[in-house]
């Protein structure tokens, strides 16, 4: 099955404003009491499928905000809107990353956890350097849960990191995400180079996570990241009532 590559960030396509912020990402039934028969045996592969009733890439992009939800002055970035389509694709942990992975799209690979599929897309406003980024993640099992855990993580072993872009520190304070699905976090990155500031959320409902980033020239990008995550976490709840 062929990997599909999550895009890492976007910066490069942002022109460089050094006061700017710099963005670029089942179990088994029960034993049974009874004699084992050579029916109950064929069934065993099916009901222990780690990705039953998971949710594929195609399945995900359409949970995430459409274009018209974005400001006209915003642009879709091909190279960061991607999805695994129609199949699953191995949950092969994306190894430890660079805490400067944080400022990028696809910051929830920082978890170090492997998703089974996912969808991502990201809109810039070029002559301003703002950008949104939306991503929805299937994991298996309890890898969403673990990835809210390793991400809490992410706080402590990242408390700043270097911004080549604009030759800075940047800090990291981890505070409470929004009121969504069954748990949530946010990230908040500042500098004292940066205008504005960037802000991430991640939101679990069951076993997917959503993530948003909002890169601002103006404030931290809170109240926007706090939208298109209630957008996104709203569409995924729908999807599982």
């Amino acid at each position: 099955m062929r990997l599909i590559v999550k895009a890492a960030g976007a910066a490069a396509a942002l022109p460089l404003i050094l006061t700017a912020c710099s963005t670029s990402s089942s179990t088994g039934s029960a034993p049974s009491t009874q004699p084992t028969t050579t029916t109950t045996a064929a069934a065993a592969p099916s009901s222990a499928d780690p990705d039953a009733g998971l949710l594929t890439g195609t399945q995900l992009k359409s949970m995430l905000a459409p274009a018209s939800f974005f400001p006209s002055s915003f642009s879709r970035d091909p190279s960061g809107s991607v999805n695994t389509g129609d199949t699953f694709q191995a949950a092969t942990p994306p190894g430890k990353l660079a805490c400067s992975r944080l400022d990028t799209t696809g910051w929830v690979d920082l978890s170090d956890i492997g998703s089974v599929s996912f969808a991502q897309s990201d809109f810039i406003d070029k002559s301003i350097s703002e950008e949104y980024a939306q991503e929805v993640d299937e994991y298996q099992g309890l890898g969403a849960k673990k990835v809210m855990a390793a991400l809490r993580k992410v706080a402590t072993r990242c408390r700043t990191f270097s911004d080549q872009q604009t030759s800075s520190t940047v800090t990291v304070k981890l505070g409470k995400g929004p009121s969504l699905g069954d748990d949530s976090l946010s990230f908040t990155l500042t500098s004292p180079r940066w205008q504005g500031g960037t802000t991430l959320e991640a939101i679990r409902i069951g076993t997917v996570v959503v993530t948003v980033l909002y890169s601002a020239v103006n404030g931290n990008g809170a109240a926007q990241a706090d939208v298109l995550a209630g957008i996104v976490a709203g569409k995924v709840i729908q999807k599982s009532l």
